[in-house]
């Protein structure tokens, strides 16, 4: 059996992983060595290492690298942190193969690890561009140590090639973060409402907003504006969950908390719904508000309009029924009315640019049939036309 470990540091990407471990786990030709870190570990962002151990995902190490700060500096000492711990528990578990999704700043630090310790890498949403986080930088580097990859659309495919890597090793498998959307058996409304312990009684938006990492915006002024725009929109409720474990995300949860303590009975906050819940939110919800890249991936596979805030998300593949704005009042308002206004005939034609919801499959069938890896790589050198 190969030894497979697979990470997961946040709540957003175990939700896409969720399918792919399970299979892994399953199936006789893999030891499944499952790592979670992160985000995961920590009270303030929901302990959702708890939604793991519910799933009876086998957990083989747990490695903390979060600290207090979300600063700068607080994250570059967690990154550190990530690339000593996972230098012991590589070096414990050996596994034959390290399988990484995206581009958490955690996840940089386990890349790094396994990287120096030459064992062979599978990266997971790679070639996307998101230019108002530095995911954009650490997406890139992981491509650079990685030896596998899957990406999710065609022209992610090309920019990982553009990037040096090898035709031969770049696939195309879809987004994993669909393969649930297209098995899943939804909750009825009232389903939703018992499960979050909220009474929805009218339309609602879900809404999710990261720092932006990259650039001169400020995150909590920006936040601050997009829940300004909330206040025109008096006749839908809201379901929100906290922002990422990234710099300015305590502010932010505050200021969410303030706004949730001032709607009681129109706001439903939470620090994480989980995927289960999240997914059957953005099914019933009436549009995804936010910069979360689900309101990018997810939501027109589910055939929900997307209000997609500021440059966070600035660079991906979107779909039409996704209304870009500025991270000011004003242009939220306007951006919220327009995907309301969508109707039903417009949302239904809108297609996946993210795969058929099979990538799981797509992803087990190529790892059965890899051979063993090499972790040297030849730089792949396009033609250049002067």
């Amino acid at each position: 059996m190969k030894k497979i470990a697979v990470i997961s540091g946040s709540r957003a990407e175990y939700g896409l992983l969720q399918n792919f471990v399970r299979e892994l786990h399953r199936d006789p030709d893999f030891d499944l060595q499952f790592f979670v870190t992160g985000s995961h570990l920590t009270a303030e962002f929901g302990m959702t290492v708890r939604e793991v151990e519910n799933d009876e995902i086998p957990i083989f190490d747990k490695i903390d690298v979060i600290l207090s700060s979300a600063s700068g500096v607080g994250i570059t000492k967690a990154v550190g942190l990530a690339t000593i711990g996972f230098a012991d528990a590589f070096n414990r578990a050996k596994p034959d193969l390290v399988v990484v999704l995206g581009d958490r700043f955690e996840i940089f630090g386990v890349s790094q690890a396994a990287a120096f310790a030459g064992i062979p890498m599978v990266h997971i949403h790679g070639g996307e561009t998101t230019e108002g986080a530095f995911d954009e930088f650490i997406r890139h580097s992981i491509t650079k140590m990685a030896q596998i990859h899957f990406v999710t659309a065609e022209t992610y495919r090309r920019r990982v090639i553009q990037l040096g890597e090898s035709p031969d090793r770049v696939f195309t498998v879809g987004a994993p973060g669909l393969d649930q959307l297209r098995t899943e058996k939804f909750w009825t409304l009232n389903e939703l409402s018992e499960r979050i312990g909220f009474g929805i009684k009218s339309d609602f938006l879900l809404f999710t907003y990261h720092p932006e990492t990259l650039g001169a915006a400020d995150p909590v002024r920006a936040l601050s504006e997009a829940l300004v725009a909330l206040e025109a929109f008096p006749q839908y409720q809201i379901v929100m969950t906290y922002p990422n474990a990234d710099s300015c995300s305590q502010p932010m949860i505050r200021l969410l908390e303030q706004y949730r303590e001032k709607y009681p009975d129109r706001v439903c906050l939470t620090p994480s719904l989980g995927r289960l819940r999240y997914i059957n939110a953005m099914k019933h919800c009436v549009a995804v508000v936010g910069n979360s890249s689900s309101g990018i991936i997810e939501a027109p596979f589910l055939k929900k309009p997307t209000v997609n805030i500021g440059d966070r998300q600035k660079g991906r593949v979107m779909s039409q029924s996704i209304v870009n704005c500025r991270a000011d009042a004003d242009s939220i308002k306007s951006a919220i009315a327009k995907a309301v206004s969508f109707d039903a005939n417009f949302l239904n034609s809108i297609e996946s640019l993210y795969g058929d919801g099979r990538a799981c499959e797509n992803m087990m069938r190529i790892l059965r049939d890899l051979p063993d890896l090499d972790v040297r790589k030849s730089f792949f050198n396009l033609e250049v036309h002067p």
